[in-house]
């Protein structure tokens, strides 16, 4: 995919990750997730080898979203913005429910944790809705990941995963009503 968009509000530049990103997005994880994996419903990530996007302002890079696509469904698999509140995060998942809708995915949905209390906001305002509680799970990614830590934001107990998704299906039927579009951009 070639597309490369700009909301002009906050001077954001979102593009496809390229091969020159790559040990910048494996520091970038490091830094926002303790290690260069991500662990999610018991599999282990390693977000440098997926897709996803990176949000640049002002010549910076400040966000990233990288996302795995099988079958009909999108999982986001990491999103972080430097900038909170910037609209650095509502454009990278929109890049992502975009590529998403061209790929003709019926969901997107991904995993945050029970103490994620800005993600739970941030996700359901922009449309994702709480669709499961994967209770204790964290206990298995610990296993896998041992330098997730006991206690989240918040001084929360870090234990569960939740699941939330947003259905494609009617979005994707709108956005191709009569026009096809290329999936290269």
């Amino acid at each position: 995919m070639k597309e490369t968009r700009e909301f002009a509000l906050s001077n954001i530049i979102i593009r496809p990750i390229n091969p020159e990103d790559r040990a910048w997005v494996i520091r970038f994880i490091a830094e926002h997730w303790g290690a260069e994996i991500v662990v999610s419903r018991g599999v282990v990530y390693h977000p440098q080898d997926f897709p996803g996007f990176v949000a640049i302002q002002e010549g910076e890079k400040v966000g990233l979203v990288t996302y795995n696509i099988e079958g009909e469904s999108c999982e986001v698999v990491t999103i972080n913005s430097t900038q909170p509140s910037s609209g650095v995060g509502t454009a990278l998942i929109e890049a992502v429910r975009d590529i998403a809708i061209k790929s003709r995915c019926k969901r997107l949905w991904l995993i945050t944790t029970n103490d994620n209390l800005n993600a739970l906001r941030f996700y359901q305002k922009r449309g994702l809705v709480l669709v499961a509680v994967h209770r204790n799970a964290l206990d298995v990614s610990r296993k896998l990941k041992p330098e997730i830590p006991l206690i989240g934001d918040d001084g929360i107990p870090l234990r569960d995963e939740i699941e939330l998704e947003m259905m494609l299906d009617n979005m994707a039927k709108a956005r191709f009503n009569g026009e096809e579009e290329s999936l290269t951009g």
